[in-house]
């Protein structure tokens, strides 16, 4: 089904800061916050205020900067939890239980019946004292359809703003998750919203499924940043969303996802990807010689993301033994070299030639170039 209306819901501060390299200041979370607040998410959610008592400070300090993107906090489904949760200003609590009979066992111990009277007693305080609430199965994909589906049911009675799909450890393939996401939409009237964890490589591909089967909300982080292998990254999301349309992403200010990634890359100590999304080195490089033409005729040929909505530039390799005549001829342009198209020919089977025998840069372009380029049109040479 076509996607309507749906928000992301920007967990760096919340899942992010559960990857191994992350140890956020306070000074970097209201950082981020800010900046994804122009890119324009919808909301942000930050680590439980019980965590730690700066995990409070912190929680209490980007509730209260006055952005316009609402800011949530995810606790265990609990009244103190929730009290401490509310105490510290936040628009909405996103509440979460393990539903799965390993969580159940291993974890907190509650069977169906006790998860339910939890559920029921926590969401209605909550939901009294004002706030927005998400109510969430944790394992959702390993726990019964029947047990989660009367659990769905039985918040979204009491009046909760969400119930939540959580994939917590990425286990799920998207047709599973349309499956699952559909009948809970045929069950509950409320808003749903989905977390899916990248273990399996499927978070974006289950993201992007969740939201056709008829989720309204989808959980993304900064480069994917979070537990193991992390979660649906922000860029990710962005460029799946894109691809399909673009007017499912114009009301984000793109060009931010750049900064947003180098900015969080920087703070937990990796390096962006090259192949990333969006913002990946290699991400608008063509290479191969009938790809370069087409692009240099038309970039809808192989690009389905167009660079400079996101702020960036395509880039035409040319120096290697896969070049084609075309792209020779848009850097003999560049220089302000006027040679005839044969010889443009001749100095591209020249320059195949040079890198059979090693690899060549740039500048070994160029310099064959100017040999083929008359005297009198090396005096407006420039690099492009």
């Amino acid at each position: 089904m076509p996607i309507g209306d749906y928000s992301i819901i920007e967990s760096t501060l919340r899942e992010g800061e559960q990857f191994v390299g992350a140890n956020f200041s306070t000074e970097q979370k209201v950082q981020i916050a800010r900046m994804l607040d122009q890119f324009g998410v919808e909301y942000i959610e930050v680590t439980s205020p019980v965590a730690s008592p700066q995990s409070y400070h912190d929680c209490k300090t980007i509730a209260n900067l006055g952005l316009k993107t609402k800011v949530l906090t995810h606790v265990r489904c609990t009244l103190g939890d929730a009290e401490a949760a509310i105490a510290t200003g936040v628009d909405g609590i996103d509440l979460l239980i393990g539903a799965s009979s390993m969580l159940r066992q291993f974890s907190h111990g509650m069977d169906i019946p006790t998860i339910l009277e939890r559920a029921r007693e926590v969401v209605s305080h909550v939901l009294d004292r004002g706030f927005e609430v998400r109510f969430s199965t944790e394992d959702s994909f390993r726990s019964n359809l029947d047990d989660i589906l009367a659990i769905y049911e039985a918040v979204a009675e009491l009046g909760v703003n969400r119930v939540g799909i959580a994939d917590t450890v990425g286990v799920a393939t998207p047709l599973q998750v349309y499956e699952l996401v559909k009948r809970v939409r045929e069950r509950v009237s409320c808003d749903i919203e989905f977390h899916g964890h990248n273990d399996a490589g499927c978070a974006i591909a289950n993201a992007w499924c969740a939201l056709e089967a008829g989720a309204t909300h989808v959980d993304t982080s900064i480069l994917g940043i979070g537990e193991r292998n992390g979660i649906a990254s922000l860029g990710g999301l962005v460029a799946r969303l894109y691809a399909q349309d673009h007017g499912l992403v114009s009301k984000y200010n793109l060009p931010l996802i750049r900064d947003l990634d180098d900015m969080v890359a920087e703070m937990v100590g990796v390096d962006i990807p090259f192949n990333n999304y969006i913002t990946g080195i290699t991400a608008f490089t063509h290479k191969a010689g009938i790809h370069a033409k087409a692009v240099l005729n038309n970039p809808e040929t192989y690009e389905i993301l167009a660079p400079q909505d996101f702020g960036l530039t395509r880039y035409i390799s040319i120096a290697h033994r896969l070049t084609g005549w075309n792209a020779i001829k848009d850097r003999a342009e560049q220089l302000g070299l006027q040679i005839p198209e044969h010889e443009l020919k001749a100095a591209t089977q020249h320059i195949k030639a040079l890198a059979d025998e090693k690899p060549i840069g740039l500048d070994d372009v160029d310099a064959v170039l100017r040999r083929w380029g008359s005297d009198s049109t090396h005096e407006g040479d420039h690099h492009g």
